[in-house]
């Protein structure tokens, strides 16, 4: 498990990296299980992009990556790219992998982002808590054990607007027979 400060680091390159090549993003994944959930351990960075803005200057984004000490097989990241799945980046500083997802599991969601302290001093956008919880899900439906507990968890921090948002992206998503499911498992086994 890395420090809390090297995930700092990274996903501060990372953030400044998008920024510089005006590529919409948000974080989404265990940070945001760890901001609107219960703290747990995550082991990466993961990132959704605006796949258009980053095909737009992916030739510059994956030398500006390198330059920067990622390391990245650009062939993936190009065929990622055009098949709009994910790739992946390692720090070589921090030794900590960032997944980037060029497309959005959540219709949408790169337009809903909140804008959060991730860190002491520091607001960068995530997802926000109704599509974090959809998009947690979206992995649920394709048998996250891990993403179930998470969305659990997201949803016993909502306000009743986000809940209502949940309900309706999990209508449009097909996913609100495994929302009711998830909703209702106790979070421990009992014996």
């Amino acid at each position: 498990m890395h420090p809390p400060e090297v995930f700092r680091a990274t996903t501060l390159r990372v953030a400044a990296l998008l920024d510089a090549h005006r590529i919409r993003y948000h974080l989404t994944g265990g940070i945001a299980s760890v901001a609107y959930g219960e703290p747990r351990m995550t082991q990466d960075i993961d990132i959704v992009v605006d796949n258009a803005a980053l095909a737009d200057c992916l030739d510059a984004f994956i030398d500006a990556a390198q330059r920067d000490g990622f390391l990245l097989d650009a062939r993936a990241v190009r065929h990622g790219v055009a098949s709009r799945s994910m790739f992946q980046m390692f720090d070589m500083d921090d030794a900590l992998k960032v997944d980037i997802y060029p497309r959005e599991m959540v219709p949408g969601e790169l337009h809903r982002s909140a804008w959060v302290e991730i860190f002491a001093g520091v607001k960068l956008p995530l997802v926000s808590r109704p599509d974090a919880a959809a998009s947690k899900l979206a992995w649920a439906a394709k048998g996250s054990q891990k993403s179930r507990r998470d969305v659990r968890h997201i949803v016993r921090q909502m306000k009743a607007q986000d809940r209502a948002a949940l309900d309706d992206l999990a209508r449009d998503m097909r996913l609100e027979a495994l929302l009711a499911d998830v909703l209702a498992e106790p979070d421990e086994i009992s014996g």
